[in-house]
């Protein structure tokens, strides 16, 4: 069977006990339908990005789901029902993780990746201003000159200065 997982986000006014009802129920619609929900976190209350029907927070909540298609349609179609419920993201992955999302991990786990300031970063590459120019960037008088260019315009300007083709050009005219 595919792997999902489903982010809902339950209004604020509901409390704790209500948003663990909600998700034992929507459990219980995936489990009718042939699948399972393999992991279930409660994320707590969270500000939002941006307001959604007049609320500024929300409880969100995360199912990792190994069920067929049609129960993940039902899921969405009840959630769309539910009034407690702002918003609901359900994405296909290819494998479910194990371990905690990366909002249940704590802070300290988190912070193992390293500085803001070091990241992408090597050691042996210099630092701000000090960084040596590219070769792909001109500098000014490095640049070298157009030669078939000014070749081109030279022949040109001979061209026209010289009477045989200038006589040419007027009997045409005439």
């Amino acid at each position: 069977m595919p792997y999902y997982e489903s982010v809902l986000i339950a209004r604020q006014d509901t409390s704790t006990t209500q948003v663990e009802a909600l998700a034992d129920g929507f459990a219980k619609v995936i489990e009718d339908q042939g699948g399972q929900v393999t992991k279930r976190e409660h994320w707590g209350l969270r500000p939002l990005a941006y307001r959604i029907r007049k609320h500024r927070k929300g409880h969100y909540f995360l199912f990792n789901i190994d069920a067929p298609a049609g129960a993940v349609h039902e899921l969405e179609r009840q959630v769309r029902i539910n009034e407690d419920i702002l918003r609901c993201l359900t994405v296909r992955v290819d494998e479910l993780q194990e371990e905690p999302s990366v909002m249940m991990q704590s802070r300290a786990a988190r912070d193992d990746r390293g500085r803001g300031d070091d990241r992408g970063r090597r050691d042996d590459r210099p630092r701000g201003g000090d960084r040596p120019r590219g070769d792909d960037r001109p500098r000014g008088g490095d640049r070298p000159e157009p030669k078939a260019e000014a070749e081109v315009a030279a022949k040109a300007s001979s061209e026209t200065s010289s009477g045989a083709d200038v006589s040419e050009n007027e009997g045409e005219k005439a």
